[in-house]
């Protein structure tokens, strides 16, 4: 469970980066997401959902039928998750808690007892817990999603006593999983029973047709006898989970899918079993009695194999979560008392010294401190060329180490890692709803009461208006509207999409916070780009060496590297970085002196050494005549020169500068292409920014503004009428990310300007933004196509299964095939959905 914030989206989740960031924000409100079993459609979705907001300190529930999950934003000193789950049952549905018993040794005496309960209780996630001193056990009632088991036997051990750990491998996905399988195992089972008893039900129906009359005569009265017998265990049995369903939903007042099936395989069925007993009702009127078991039995089967197919194509959809859960290292080899000891993952805690040999997956998160390496980060950032990692370079958990060996500390593990925190993030963005969502929900709560309305109606006007056998036909059209019109398609039809999509983005290092900024992000017309680490590297580099008076460039690198070696200033230390890059030997030095806003001076072997800015040489007398012009043209290049003099003689110049990314010109491009304005924003000077622009064409240039203006820079752009995404790195980029229509962070900038985004780009490069782009319009292109095929599907066939073809055609639309069409569009929209697991990152 964790808090929601009620002023805005900034929250202060350690991810990504080092850097932690303290963000004020409310604590009035919380959220919590839970499991939920039991829905069949779209309108046992509305149903939920009503129920729950229903509840006092419930400020928003959003239910998701394709993941099975509720998120509630509640008041927790209005109510409390056991009342949500109670709430959630009340209505018809199970709410995933489980129940488990542990072993609690080391307790003493009653006062231990009560400790125990006491503290387990108060653990955020556990319902109810019991603990006997004599069994020396604790049976507890929790919610899997909020809180693990190793997490309760840890707060026991936290107490001082002992448990067994048999919780370790507790693992919510694999539960899930495990579960789904479950699932799938009892629907069939019941498919292929009642399979095998429709086959002789259809074989009797027929029996004439077949000759079997002539090997074994059989009245009438007998055929209907036997072929009641063989529907009994499909309508009670097989098909029972639509009854209890319909009887849940009735003693709510309510409605669903459940009672649509119920009621239409219902009155086929009561009406054969009076057919069979009491054939003379019907001789009165004379009308031909017969029977309709075969379509009772039929829609049942049928219904099944459909629910069947949807819950393994459902099952697929989360396949990206499963994909990064198998992702994590099962062992960790630390060092523990100088010895390498190879532990469960789960074990490692932070402050561990890990060691990590080629070909090894690291673990958890870390620091390296002794080795270098290059490691595949393809997994996670979705980047394919491995990066190389020297002391002090961040590893991330399951990435792969491909060369050397290597030791680092672990800063990050369990539920803090990246990985644990992307899956996290992915998990949130499924349960999430679009905009476009709404429109179904709308719909589907009115939907089931008004199919049975059309249902009864067509039912009246068939038998007062039909041919004979007019209550033949006024049945077979009710029950054909009944199973036609199940909802199960509007269920399905965006939250399939949304897993899907936001699954294809983690695989792709972009992490989509929710379902609505999903749908926005397909509508933007400008990107807004922060410069400095977002366009740029973010840190400065050497980009130009001119020289003079007979200097080599490694000569004259050599010396300024020599000279900057002691300094802090940014500017020296890419000067000092590029020389140990080429290998190139330091000087001894000596009256080493800073001059503050200047430079530096210092002898090497008894001459003096000056490196600073043009004043410095101005100051000392030094003239630069021949290098004036190319000093020039490099500062127009947004670069900082930087004057070298040896000797009291010009040496030369080397350039320092932010250097672009490798893909900044070309993600930029690819975002032109697509219609879209992009659109620079920098507190640099303008001369700087506009020198940038030039390199990387973007469309306008907003420079020399302050962190504060930021914001204000991005609402003046959306007053013009655009829909903006900003994107950005920093902290000073936080409160224009919140401002933009779609925030879209660097993954690898600060803790805050993560959190305030709705997008995060693993990698930290602008490919990311076409991708994200691309993906959205992907998912709610997939997204219309599924409301169109599940609204054309039921407003076109509603009216043929209620008749009206007949008067012209002789058309009515049997219930059998009914029932398969209602089964084949639910399967459809699902398998439409998965088409989007081919997306692939667009060429740039």
């Amino acid at each position: 469970m964790s808090g929601q914030n009620t002023l805005n989206k900034v929250t202060p989740v350690s991810m990504l980066s080092g850097v932690e960031a303290v963000i004020e924000r409310s604590t009035t409100t919380k959220s919590i997401t839970l499991s939920i079993s039991g829905m069949s459609c779209a309108s046992c979705v509305a149903k939920i959902e009503k129920g729950l907001a229903a509840i006092n300190g419930v400020a928003n529930a959003k239910v998701n039928l394709a993941t099975e999950r509720a998120t509630i934003t509640y008041n927790p000193s209005d109510t409390a998750p056991v009342d949500l789950i109670k709430a959630i049952k009340d209505l018809g549905y199970e709410s995933g808690t489980e129940t488990i018993t542990i072993g609690v040794a080391g307790m003493s005496c009653a006062s231990c007892v009560n400790k125990v309960e006491k503290t387990l209780i108060r653990t955020e996630g556990v319902l109810s817990a019991s603990v006997n001193f004599a069994a020396e056990q604790a049976t507890i009632e929790y919610l899997p999603e909020i809180v693990s088991l190793s997490d309760i036997q840890d707060t026991i051990k936290d107490l001082g006593y002992k448990t067994p750990d048999t919780a370790k491998n507790d693992d919510p996905v694999e539960r899930e999983k495990k579960g789904r399988e479950q699932t799938l195992r009892t629907l069939k089972v019941k498919f292929f029973t009642g399979l095998s008893l429709l086959l002789p039900i259809l074989i009797l129906v027929h029996w004439q047709n077949l000759g079997l009359e002539k090997i074994l005569p059989l009245t009438r009265q007998t055929n209907f006898l036997l072929q009641l017998i063989l529907q009994i265990p499909i309508q009670f049995w097989v098909g029972s989970q639509f009854f209890q369903g319909a009887w849940k939903a009735l003693k709510h007042k309510t409605s669903d899918m459940n009672t649509l099936i119920a009621l239409g395989t219902g009155a086929a069925f009561t009406y054969s079993v009076v057919v069979t007993f009491f054939p003379s009702l019907f001789a009165a009127e004379g009308l031909v009695a017969d029977v309709y078991f075969d379509t009772a039995g039929v829609i049942i089967v049928l219904i099944l194999l459909g629910r069947l197919l949807e819950t393994r194509a459902k099952g697929q959809t989360s396949e990206a979560i499963k994909k990064l859960i198998g992702l994590q290292a099962k062992t960790a080899t630390i060092i523990r008392n100088g010895n390498e000891v190879e532990i469960p993952v789960e074990e490692v805690a932070i402050g561990d010294k890990v060691v990590v040999r080629p070909g090894e997956k690291v673990p958890v998160d870390g620091v390296v401190i002794d080795g270098t390496s290059t490691i595949d980060e393809s997994m996670v950032t979705g980047e394919s060329i491995p990066v190389l990692k020297h002391t002090g370079d961040e590893v991330i958990g399951v990435t792969i180490n491909k060369t050397g060996t290597f030791t680092f500390e672990a800063t990050k593990v369990g539920k803090d890692t990246m990985l644990s925190q992307i899956i996290s993030m992915v998990q949130d963005a499924q349960g999430t709803k679009p905009p476009i969502a709404r429109l179904a929900d709308i719909i589907s709560g009115f939907f089931v009461p008004a199919v049975i309305v059309i249902a009864v109606s067509t039912f009246i006007i068939w038998f007062a208006l039909g041919p004979e056998p007019a209550l033949t036909y006024a049945l077979l059209n009710f029950v054909a509207v009944m199973i036609i019109a199940c909802p199960c398609a509007l269920g399905l039809a965006t939250p399939t999409s949304i897993m899907v999509g936001t699954g294809k983005g983690a695989e792709h290092g972009v992490l989509i916070r929710g379902g609505e900024s999903l749908e926005t992000a397909h509508k933007l017309d400008t990107i807004v780009l922060d410069k400095t680490g977002t366009i740029t590297k973010g840190e400065p580099s050497v980009t130009d060496i001119v020289t003079h008076n007979g200097f080599s460039s490694d000569r004259l690198l050599s010396l300024a590297a020599s000279a900057e070696k002691g300094s802090e200033h940014p500017l020296g230390e890419a000067i000092v970085l590029e020389a140990q890059k080429k290998g190139l030997a330091f000087v001894s030095l000596s009256n080493f002196n800073a001059i503050p806003g200047h430079g530096i001076s210092a002898e090497i072997d008894g001459t003096e050494i000056l490196l600073g800015n043009r004043k410095l040489m101005d100051d000392e007398g030094i003239v630069f005549e021949n290098l004036e012009n190319r000093a020039t043209e490099l500062a127009q290049e947004g670069k900082t020169p930087m004057f070298i003099a040896y000797g009291n003689k010009p040496a030369g110049i080397i350039a320092v500068a932010d250097i672009l990314k490798d893909g900044s010109p070309a993600a930029i491009g690819a975002l032109q292409r697509q219609g879209i304005k992009v659109v620079m924003l920098t507190g640099d000077n303008r001369r700087t920014a506009e020198a940038i622009a030039r390199l990387v064409g973007v469309d306008q240039v907003i420079a020399e503004v302050l962190p504060d203006e930021k914001a204000e820079a991005i609402a003046n752009l959306q007053n013009e009428g655009r829909i903006v995404g900003m994107v950005g790195d920093g902290i000073n980029d936080a409160p224009a990310l919140v401002q933009a229509d779609v925030g879209i962070a660097i993954g690898t900038g600060t803790d805050v300007a993560i959190e305030s985004s709705d997008i995060t780009l693993i990698s930290g490069e602008l490919d990311g933004v076409v991708t994200a782009i691309s993906l959205s319009k992907a998912t709610i292109r997939n997204i219309k196509q599924n409301l169109f095929w599940a609204f054309a599907y039921n407003t076109t066939l509603i009216p043929v299964a209620a008749g009206v073809l007949f008067p012209l055609f002789g058309v009515l639309l049997n219930p059998m095939f009914a029932a398969a069409a209602m089964g084949l569009s639910s399967v459809t929209v699902v398998t439409n959905a998965l088409r989007l697991r081919r997306f692939n990152k667009p060429a740039i």
